[in-house]
């Protein structure tokens, strides 16, 4: 980390503040912060639903962009349809008379 940023672990409040465990050594002004849940660490692992909350989450905090149902099912339809082109060639390549 270079002298414009610190890293800094904290605790997420339920109505959406934060607590930091120590006060940033930067000087006062305006700052970005960037929030990432952290792993339990007493040991807990998350279960698979919490997983994908959580992935979910992090995506949309990235921008990532989430696709609908409908693209998801579009895309799978072109792969088969690729799939399926391909495995027609085949068929017709293995048929030909040599």
């Amino acid at each position: 980390m270079n002298a414009s940023q610190v890293r800094v672990p904290g605790t997420l409040r339920p109505d959406g503040t934060l607590e930091l465990n120590h006060i940033p050594k930067l000087p006062p002004g305006p700052v970005e912060v960037l929030i990432r849940l952290q792993r339990p660490v007493n040991g807990e692992t998350e279960t698979w639903w919490e997983y994908l909350q959580r992935s979910h989450a992090e995506a949309i905090a990235q921008r990532q962009k989430i696709r609908s149902k409908e693209e998801i099912d579009a895309d799978r339809a072109c792969q088969r349809a690729g799939d399926e082109a391909r495995r027609l060639a085949l068929r017709e390549t293995q048929a030909a008379p040599e």
